[in-house]
């Protein structure tokens, strides 16, 4: 099987290509979407409130809408078992900039957010007036800004930048709650109130007592948000299953027109093996061996193209990639069986060829 490959070098390493351009689909989109979300959920796992409020539907990803009354902070203190509350605008944008094509903004008061989750301002200082902003370290050095310089926001809107704020958490952007609500004209309003929980108390209890007191509204715990933060991402799941299928019909198309054409030209080959007694299984076997073969070095080159892709795109773009175990293997398997799947043809046709006619044609 091996040597058969080696008489055409060429179509095999085409193929073997095909294979694992399959591969490096599944293998390496699946692990920048699984980098990206728990980078996502890393900076919401800053947060140190337990719970989040909020409206039913003001925290979708591609929302951007402040549907919660501010009024309910206050409310949410009198409530036994709360020790402090903020209210936060989470404002997002279409922005072709974005790691996602979006651009995300926090609208918060920055004195009471950093004592609650334990943020500092590493340079500058907080947001004061309605056009200041400050950026976490990453989007500073992404942009090349410097404390001082303007950044347009909102469509045009200049705001300067006064500060630099560490750890990660949420938006990368943020400014003061007044700012944001004058930008989107929103008096009053947020997206979400964070609430912190005292020491001791259990935050499910608080949940449900918030739930019972202030019916009509949506209670997250924040351990559930970093938990299911892929599955928050709108259309990554169907997009990770079009994926996998796309792999799978790559892999299987590219091994499919290969083998076909192998077994066009070896015609002769196949009716004398015939002729001399080689049956219809041994001509099966021995295609599906070579498209085995190919689907093997396939998944090699696939997961080395892959690997060296992570790199580059970790060092020059600095965008998260976490590979899966459980990715690496549905890719291998998707990369065999479409390579097996795509001989079959092949295989049946090969193994039908009549010597007699071949041997006189010949």
């Amino acid at each position: 099987m091996l040597a058969n490959l080696k008489v055409r070098p060429f179509r095999t390493i085409i193929s073997v290509i095909g294979v694992a351009l399959g591969v490096v689909l599944v293998v390496l989109f699946t692990g920048l979407a699984r980098g990206m979300t728990n980078d996502m959920a890393k900076r919401a796992s800053n947060w140190k409130a337990e719970i989040v409020f909020t409206r039913p539907g003001a925290m979708e990803l591609t929302s951007s809408n402040a549907s919660v009354s501010t009024a309910y902070a206050e409310k949410l203190r009198s409530i036994d078992g709360v020790i402090d509350t903020i209210p936060v605008i989470r404002y997002i944008t279409p922005d072709t900039r974005g790691r996602w094509g979006i651009q995300q903004i926090d609208g918060l008061d920055w004195e009471s957010f950093a004592r609650m989750n334990g943020m500092t301002i590493v340079e500058g200082r907080a947001p004061l007036a309605n056009d200041e902003v400050i950026l976490d370290e990453r989007q500073l050095r992404e942009e090349n800004r410097q404390i001082g310089e303007r950044i347009s926001l909102f469509g045009g809107r200049e705001y300067r930048i006064v500060g630099v704020f560490a750890p990660p958490s949420g938006a990368r952007i943020k400014m003061s709650l007044s700012a944001m609500q004058e930008a989107i004209e929103a008096p009053g309003k947020c997206t979400y109130i964070l609430v912190k929980v005292k020491d001791g108390v259990d935050p499910a209890i608080v949940a449900a007592r918030i739930n019972r007191e202030l019916p009509g509204n949506k209670v997250n715990l924040t351990r559930d948000l970093i938990i299911d933060a892929q599955d928050r991402v709108p259309g990554l799941n169907l997009f990770l299953r079009v994926l996998v299928g796309l792999g799978a019909f790559v892999s299987t198309i590219f091994v499919l027109l290969s083998m076909y054409t192998t077994i066009t030209e070896r015609r002769k080959e196949i009716g004398i093996l015939k002729s001399l007694g080689a049956s219809r299984g041994f001509i099966v076997r021995s295609v599906e061996g070579e498209a085995l073969l190919i689907g093997l070095l396939g998944v090699a080159l696939g997961l080395f193209v892959a690997f060296i892709a992570a790199a580059a795109i970790s060092r020059f773009f600095e965008l998260p990639v976490e590979f899966s175990p459980g990715w690496i293997a549905v890719a291998a398997a998707i990369a065999v069986i479409g390579s097996l799947v795509g001989a079959l043809y092949p295989a049946w046709r090969a193994s039908s060829i009549d010597p007699v006619e071949v041997m006189a044609n010949e």
